[in-house]
């Protein structure tokens, strides 16, 4: 599993005292106020500021003092430890310990790999690259277990919920 998780991504800059604007990829975005530090392509940075803008968050980072220094970090990521996250909720894992877990099913056909988990707003799709790709709904009566640890999940096979053309 990574140490490290993203927790935004720097979209723009902010004003001309070095701020970014940041698309927040976290759940709950007002996370960033218990945050003392972050880390940049594995540099860590202190917050000097949090604001907030609509669905934005706009990160004052010790160090970056101008527009032109802060442009420089445009689409980067902004990653936490493992340490500084949330605790989640039982049945619940961070997308970045999904990415890469071999997906079987009972029947121990192996489908691939998880290569994206897609959020639709309902569920969660796990996204499957494999010899051909395949989209699984994440829903309790397909997905029966998933075991981050051994990077594997198993679902009911695919001929039982899949429609068929």
């Amino acid at each position: 599993m990574s140490e490290m998780l993203n927790v935004g991504q720097i979209i723009n800059t902010h004003g001309v005292i070095g701020a970014v604007k940041v698309h927040p990829l976290t759940d709950n975005m007002y996370r960033f106020d218990y945050l003392e530090d972050v880390y940049i392509d594995g540099k860590k940075y202190y917050i000097e500021e949090v604001k907030y803008l609509k669905d934005k968050v706009v990160l004052k980072l010790e160090g970056i003092n101008s527009m032109n220094d802060a442009e420089k970090y445009k689409t980067k990521y902004i990653q936490i430890t493992r340490d500084q996250s949330v605790e989640l909720d039982e049945d619940t894992f961070f997308i970045t310990d999904l990415l890469g877990c071999t997906v079987v099913d009972t029947q121990d056909f192996e489908y691939g790999k998880v290569f994206e988990v897609i959020q639709t707003g309902s569920n969660d799709v796990y996204w499957v690259k494999g010899n051909k790709e395949i989209l699984i709904p994440v829903l309790k009566e397909i997905v029966l277990d998933i075991n981050v640890e051994n990077k594997k999940i198993v679902i009911k096979p695919a001929g039982e919920w899949q429609d068929e053309d």
